[in-house]
């Protein structure tokens, strides 16, 4: 079914939610494309995918397990614990990383046609999501390797999959906008995504964190997602559902996918000009 888009003063604003429907087909593009440019030219292609969560894993596993003594999550065998949280945040950092930088790496596009800006970090965030899928890949490969069933709790792991893909999307969406007016962000990026690893429970337990900081830890929206990672992977593994930290996580992270959204639309307009 063909349409015609039509510019004029106050018609992007009215019809903007129904243009990105419209241009799904550029959505489903730029998507492959980062999918397919990703590890072009690479000797091992997507099995970096795999090798770089695992090398992260065995680290992890060493200086967490070995060295700090750190307790365990229930009756699993530690690096299955490990790997339940940094599979999610493997797919969080990359989401932000290249999200963030997407209106940048587009700028021809931006400054050439019209279409909802918007397209370009959800399309980055996509194409992480096909990294975390390859990973999980080595978390089914774990549970062969030490003979582990999970529990039955697995099969509600979808739900934290969306949550995820959320807590990407908004900081993400936020960072690309203030990324086309204030370059400095590309430098910044970076340290948050290694100053959020130490501070997000992947190798260790949250229960380790003292009741009464469990408020402002659980402001990191990443705290409930792990949680609810190992929750499904875990035996025994506490259910964070249950506990007050989990809806303080699940509501900043929605509090920053309506702040992001309301930011990136201000800002929008002037990306052409910036960029």
């Amino acid at each position: 079914m063909s349409f015609r888009i039509v510019i004029e003063p106050g018609r992007t604003e009215k019809n903007y939610w129904k243009d990105l429907w419209r241009f799904r087909e550029l959505f489903y593009i730029l998507s492959w494309r980062d999918i397919k440019v990703r590890y072009k030219q690479t000797a091992l292609g997507v099995l970096w995918a795999v090798i770089r969560p695992l090398l992260t894993m065995i680290v992890f596993t060493f200086v967490f397990r070995n060295i700090a003594k750190m307790p365990v999550d229930g009756n699993s065998p530690y690096a299955i614990m490990v790997f339940a949280g940094l599979l999610p945040w493997q797919f969080f950092s990359n989401a932000l990383a290249e999200s963030s930088n997407s209106l940048i790496g587009n700028e021809r596009l931006i400054s050439k046609i019209y279409f909802p800006r918007l397209i370009i970090p959800a399309s980055s965030i996509i194409s992480s999501f096909v990294d975390f899928l390859i990973s999980f890949v080595l978390l089914i490969g774990l549970f062969i390797f030490y003979r582990y069933l999970p529990p039955v709790e697995i099969f509600l792991m979808p739900f934290f999959w969306i949550m995820a893909v959320i807590a990407s999307f908004g900081p993400g969406l936020w960072l690309a906008a203030l990324n086309v007016k204030y370059r400095d962000f590309k430098h910044i990026i970076p340290f948050i995504v290694q100053f959020g690893l130490f501070i997000s429970p992947i190798g260790f337990s949250s229960s380790v964190i003292p009741a009464k900081w469990q408020w402002l830890y659980s402001l990191n929206p990443m705290v409930g997602v792990i949680d609810g990672f190992r929750w499904c992977i875990v035996h025994d593994a506490p259910n964070p559902l249950l506990h007050y930290p989990f809806y303080i996580s699940l509501g900043v992270t929605l509090f920053f996918i309506g702040f992001s959204i309301f930011q990136f639309r201000k800002m929008e307009k002037n990306f052409a000009d910036l960029i």
